[in-house]
């Protein structure tokens, strides 16, 4: 039964990059769901405040501007692969080690620069998983690693013992030197394995002897093609929505859940890993059936709608009031699982291959400029009242709704042939 699962079948004809790129993820979701529940409460722990947190998340999102505008060039310059190892090591490996040794929060914006430049090595990552891969394949290929990512936080109760037995800032510390040795193995694996995609050998060849600002000065035409793609705009005003919300929840979940609801930092993980159990359920029983980009208005209605009910739950939630807050989780996991998949593959299917790492690059720094302001305008909120950045999540998720809408009418998306190629 399981070998004529969709979902499996692809795993079984995945080859080459898209293959190790797809296994390998595993290797960064352990660690990082490890240590990120604990991330705001941590930086609390050490006289961070709200502002700051917010502040520093914004700060990240300004840095990403300019890494993702850089990513492009690049990446075709430099090739995927090498790009990929240098950059994970920078923005990964070198962060985890400075987290681990935070004193104040001037470790934290140091960190948070060095971080920001992950939107490089995620765009040669990106390349190096869908160039070679199959286009029928490109739904499962994200659902895949949204399982992967899913599934790691299994292992998040495991953190919470930690920060239960020996203290939140001293388990934290360890997690995150956990996190720079599995990370850093993770990205010689993945280099070791892989190997250059057809087109970014093409690419090298063609930016070979050209300068980095060269290669930047056609990001004129480049973006010409991104205003007019409805495919890639579509894709483009809904991850608005799913990345501010993420970008909120990862700062500022934890801090209501301890600092309003009353709940102590030892059970976040708890709730992780719940909500990872009910995704990872949805992306095998649920998914396959839901996310065709052929009928993508359905899953993405469902989703959002669930998210904005999952928000609401959390700004009317009292201290101490355990059912609200897992029925929120609950409603969180089945959208994410429906809603993260069919957000990813549109772009995916929406980027003209030739042009894919500029494009996508492009993407980016639209999508980063729009978010960038939201981590601040989440702390000041957070800072009045801690219920008040879900409030925002209610209302971007009310205008995703909308969004969908439009989306979905006949005749707006004109690659439409293209996407009856998706099963």
């Amino acid at each position: 039964m399981l070998q004529s699962h969709p979902l499996f079948q692809t795993l079984s004809e995945l080859k080459g990059n898209p293959r190790v790129t797809v296994l390998t993820e595993i290797m960064f979701g352990i660690p990082y769901n490890l240590f990120a529940p604990f991330f705001s409460v941590y930086m609390l722990a050490l006289g961070v405040t709200d502002q700051q947190i917010g502040s520093i998340a914004s700060l990240g999102l300004v840095v990403q501007i300019f890494s993702a505008l850089l990513s492009g060039a690049i990446v075709d310059k430099f090739g995927r692969r090498l790009t990929l190892f240098i950059c994970d090591l920078i923005s990964w490996g070198v962060p985890c080690l400075i987290w681990a040794a935070a004193q104040d929060v001037r470790f934290f914006i140091v960190a948070a620069f060095l971080n920001s430049l992950y939107r490089i090595s995620h765009t040669a990552w990106t390349c190096l998983m869908v160039e070679d891969a199959e286009e029928r394949h490109l739904v499962h290929i994200w659902t895949w690693i949204m399982i992967f990512a899913v599934c790691s936080a299994f292992f998040a109760p495991l953190g919470g013992w930690f920060v239960k037995r020996y203290g939140l800032i001293p388990a934290v510390r360890g997690l995150f030197v956990f996190g720079f040795i599995v990370l850093t193995a993770k990205f010689v694996i993945l280099y070791l394995y892989s190997h250059e995609t057809v087109r970014g050998v093409q690419r090298m060849a063609e930016t070979r002897h050209r300068s980095l600002m060269s290669l930047l000065g056609e990001y004129r035409s480049v973006f010409s093609q991104l205003l007019h793609s409805r495919p890639i705009l579509a894709a483009l005003s809904l991850m608005v929505i799913t990345n501010i919300y993420i970008t909120i929840s990862n700062n500022f979940w934890g801090v209501l859940f301890t600092g309003k609801l009353g709940f102590p930092s030892s059970q976040i993980s708890t709730f992780v890993a719940l909500r990872s159990i009910i995704m990872t359920s949805c992306f095998f029983l649920i998914g396959p059936r839901l996310t065709n980009l052929r009928r993508l208005h359905l899953p993405l209605w469902v989703g959002f709608a669930l998210f904005l009910v999952s928000q609401l739950l959390l700004v009317v939630t009292r201290p101490h009031v355990i059912t609200l807050i897992v029925l929120s989780v609950i409603l969180e996991a089945v959208a994410s699982a429906l809603v993260s998949p069919m957000t990813e593959s549109l772009l995916a299917l929406s980027l003209e291959s030739n042009e894919r790492a500029r494009v996508r690059a492009m993407v980016y720094v639209a999508l980063i400029v729009l978010i960038s302001p939201f981590g601040w305008i989440a702390g000041q909120l957070s800072a009045v009242d801690r219920s008040l950045p879900f409030a925002l999540n209610a209302i971007l998720f009310a205008i995703g709704i909308m969004l969908v809408w439009f989306i979905g009418r006949s005749g707006f998306l004109h690659t439409a042939g293209q996407t009856s190629k998706q099963e």
